[in-house]
């Protein structure tokens, strides 16, 4: 009995194996522009972050 269920684990999830691990590099380009624009909008708040705490800087004199 362990057998028959063990190919039929095999039979469902190899073709669903093979499927994700051709699947993954569309996914992977699709989601590609969307981490450019995270971390370019992680720049902008860095560069916002450093101009309103740049006078505290100055007058501390660091």
């Amino acid at each position: 009995m362990k057998i028959i269920l063990w190919l039929i684990l095999l039979f469902f999830c190899a073709p669903l194996a093979l499927f994700v691990l051709l699947l993954y590099p569309v996914v992977w380009i699709f989601l590609l522009p969307f981490r450019i624009i995270g971390i370019a909008v992680d720049g902008v708040f860095d560069l916002l972050g450093a101009l309103l705490k740049l006078p505290a800087k100055i007058l501390r004199g660091i």
